[in-house]
């Protein structure tokens, strides 16, 4: 089992945030998305390219509800 699957998903964007990621949840019209308008550290963005980026839909979706929103920046 790898590091990611270890992880939940609240976790891993717990850990993205705290490393320093910029990205953003934002709900319009109900939808949910990602949004990244600053630039973020090295080792965020690292962590996102390496857990983030191969989950599937359904996890990235999930895992968005777990990111601050632009509402609560």
């Amino acid at each position: 089992m790898d590091e990611r699957q270890t992880l939940s998903l609240k976790d891993i964007a717990a850990e993205y945030v705290r490393l320093g990621g910029q990205r953003r949840a934002v709900i319009d019209d109900n939808k949910l998305s990602i949004r990244k308008w600053d630039s973020e550290p090295a080792a965020a963005r690292a962590f996102w390219e390496r857990h983030v980026s191969p989950l599937s839909d359904k996890d990235l979706q999930e895992l968005e509800t777990y990111l601050p929103t632009i509402n609560r920046r």
